[in-house]
């Protein structure tokens, strides 16, 4: 009778989550139409979605709204799709580390690779390398930083008795204070002021480069993260409650580890490498929806995309209008708008994470 009741109990929650995670889908739907339509030059969401419908199907455009039509179709859609994509992948990534390192501060730069892919970044905008990829250097750059970071990491942190959360942790927390060493170094030894600007303006997150051309890897990398990630949820549910409990249920917590950190390392460094480093998304958005909807990592693991998306559509759209013609960095859009969200709601609900 109590094993009936806990399976329906279940199958309630998991059909409450399909619900929230089709409600915000819709609002995602909205939030990007509205987010493209507005700008420096607003257009009406009905023009907006006759562009794109237009640009989907082919259809001809009036010689006339030729411009308006570039801008929405050449300029903002990727843009905003590419903020939805990253938005998605941060907080997906943030759910699967925070539950792997078992730590509550740990977002998906914790483990060295932002900085890595920063230092990548800084050596091709300071020194010119890969200027054959074009446009394309810097996120090549930025690719590869993450890449030889996270391999750095891992080899440091694998000790005989495997991989441990918090050696996986301190690690990467000495190693990303090594990696800034190098990136300032570079910043003040760079012959150009105008690249430490970039670099500088870079580290903070933007979405200012976005092209249709850099939208299908990330996008395929952030999608099947969030897909594996969904297949391991109860692994991830377990391996929350720490080590000898997961290999007591039969979890192999290194081979877990490993390929979680695999993963994880190269969908951040995906990410970094389209959009610079930003912070805040990766840590707050999994807690917020723990708070909201529970610690379940199927149930998190559906809505969290969802829900860093949407946040993250609306802060690329306020860092590109409320000062324009500038643009402030997302990082600071970030923290102004979900540390007040986070305390308050924290507050309110008496969050524990891991039962501490």
């Amino acid at each position: 009778m109590g094993k009936t009741r806990q399976t329906g109990e279940k199958r309630g929650a998991g059909r409450d989550a399909v619900v929230v995670a089709a409600g915000l889908g819709a609002v995602l739907v909205v939030s990007v139409v509205l987010a493209i339509g507005l700008g420096s030059a607003v257009i009406p969401p009905a023009d907006t979605a006759r562009y794109l419908w237009a640009a989907l199907v082919g259809d001809g455009i009036p010689a006339e709204e030729f411009t308006r039509y570039q801008i929405i179709w050449q300029v903002r859609t990727p843009r905003v799709l590419l903020a939805a994509v990253i938005g998605a992948g941060l907080g997906a990534v943030g759910v699967a580390i925070q539950a792997m390192v078992r730590n509550a501060l740990a977002d998906p730069f914790i483990l060295g690779v932002s900085s890595g892919a920063s230092v990548g970044a800084v050596a091709v905008t300071s020194f010119g390398a890969f200027a054959v990829f074009g446009i394309y250097a810097v996120s090549i750059g930025a690719f590869l930083g993450a890449l030889v970071a996270s391999v750095l990491v891992y080899a440091a942190a694998r000790s005989r008795a495997g991989i441990t959360p918090l050696r996986l942790v301190l690690t990467g927390v000495a190693l990303a204070f090594g990696f800034e060493a190098v990136m300032s170094l570079i910043i003040y030894f760079a012959p150009d002021s105008e690249a430490t600007s970039t670099v500088l303006y870079w580290t903070m997150g933007s979405f200012g480069g976005a092209t249709w051309g850099a939208l299908p890897v990330v996008a395929v990398a952030v999608v099947a993260g969030v897909v594996v990630l969904r297949r391991y949820a109860r692994s991830l549910d377990v391996l929350s409650l720490g080590d000898e409990t997961a290999a007591s249920l039969g979890v192999r917590t290194e081979s877990l580890r490993r390929g979680l950190f695999v993963l994880t390392a190269v969908v951040t460094g995906a990410m970094v490498a389209v959009s610079g480093a930003i912070g805040f998304v990766g840590l707050v958005i999994p807690h917020l929806v723990r708070i909201l909807f529970g610690a379940s990592h199927a149930r998190v693991l559906l809505i969290a995309p969802l829900a860093g998306a949407i946040f993250m559509v609306w802060v690329d759209l306020a860092a590109r209008t409320v000062v324009a013609p500038r643009e402030l960095p997302l990082g600071v859009i970030t923290a102004l708008i979900g540390v007040p969200v986070f305390v308050t709601l924290m507050r309110r609900r008496g969050y524990l994470f891991g039962g501490r």
